[in-house]
């Protein structure tokens, strides 16, 4: 399979389904809907493949990716779904007026960003180079398709911003908070050509082992969730919930960096296991969503199946790799 499907029709195709479909997002009743589907391919796959092979051609390493991932969240959420101005943004709940500021929701703004920059754009990427280890370092488009993959990602873009959703009256975000949002956007475009490859992080002697980067992958979702969806229900002043936002992906990168020599010492099952790590909340949290289904807008049947496969298909990659890795085939260093 993996000689006859090449790596970016299988990133174009799991960067929704990580996304959407396996956060609950977009249930799979709405996720395997045709028109909704190639609608979100194009987009997070879409923009997967942007990412990844701008980060390639420059030859960067993942602080680039982060930050091109950052802008990505902010393009989606800002422009195409407006949700970082609307207060009535079906999804917001709370975070519609708690930390919402000179018409931004600041806090629901910067949990998307974050959300998406890892779990919509670094992990797929992740994934999908430990699938085809051979052509990690190799460009997946051509220039010609990769032209062909960013017009339908900017006229995806542009469907959204002008069509998605429907609420009576329309709402779109002000002249300034376009201008702004393209500025910020820039900025990190900007940021991800100069970031150096790797940064200088204090290393271990040794790298630990992949059950701890597991439970690192697990608890800082855990904790970013709490900070993002639970602390906005509390009493607690929005700026230190903003605080606390940024600094749980700080420290997890550190942490990551420090534990794997800069992306340098690790092996890919340390890779899969921070990965999976990450999206075991999850897989944990797929059953519960369907069991929640009456009281959601949205049909969440089909879920616990979702969870389900996304295991199954962890536990077929972890065994590849531990085979790979015990018939000493090399690994070859990430970005």
């Amino acid at each position: 399979m993996r000689r006859r499907i090449p790596p970016a029709i299988v990133l174009f195709v799991l960067a929704p389904a990580v996304g959407e479909l396996l956060s609950g997002s977009s249930p799979p009743v709405e996720f395997f809907n045709p028109f909704t589907f190639f609608l979100l391919a194009a987009l997070y796959g879409g923009g997967a493949i942007l990412v990844r092979e701008l980060v390639l051609r420059w030859r960067k390493g993942w602080s680039s990716l982060f930050a091109l991932g950052a802008a990505y969240g902010i393009v989606e959420e800002g422009l195409m779904c407006k949700s970082f101005f609307d207060p009535k943004w079906p999804d917001l709940g709370p975070l519609g007026t708690y930390g919402r500021w000179v018409g931004v929701n600041w806090v629901w703004a910067q949990g998307l960003t974050v959300y998406h920059a890892i779990f919509s754009i670094a992990i797929p990427i992740l994934l999908v180079e430990l699938v085809f280890p051979e052509e990690r370092k190799s460009s997946w488009v051509s220039d010609e398709w990769l032209k062909i993959v960013g017009l339908l990602f900017v006229l995806d873009i542009v469907f959204g911003f002008c069509c998605f959703p429907k609420p009576e009256p329309p709402y779109y975000p002000s002249p300034l908070h376009v201008a702004g949002i393209v500025l910020v956007v820039g900025a990190l475009i900007w940021l991800s050509k100069v970031l150096p490859p790797t940064l200088p992080t204090p290393l271990l002697s040794q790298v630990p082992s992949e059950r701890k980067f597991a439970a690192l992958g697990f608890t800082s979702t855990i904790a970013f969730f709490v900070v993002f969806w639970g602390l906005p229900n509390t009493k607690l002043p929005p700026l230190v919930t903003i605080v606390l936002g940024a600094l749980v992906p700080l420290i997890s990168a550190r942490l990551a960096m420090r534990w794997s020599g800069n992306g340098h010492n690790w092996s890919d099952t340390h890779r899969f296991a921070f990965a999976s790590g990450a999206l075991g909340f999850f897989i944990l949290l797929a059953p519960l969503q369907e069991l929640s289904n009456p009281t959601r807008p949205d049909n969440t049947a089909g879920m616990s199946l979702v969870g389900l496969a996304a295991l199954v298909g962890l536990v077929l990659l972890w065994r590849r790799l531990v085979q790979q890795q015990s018939n000493g085939q090399e690994m070859l260093p990430s970005k």
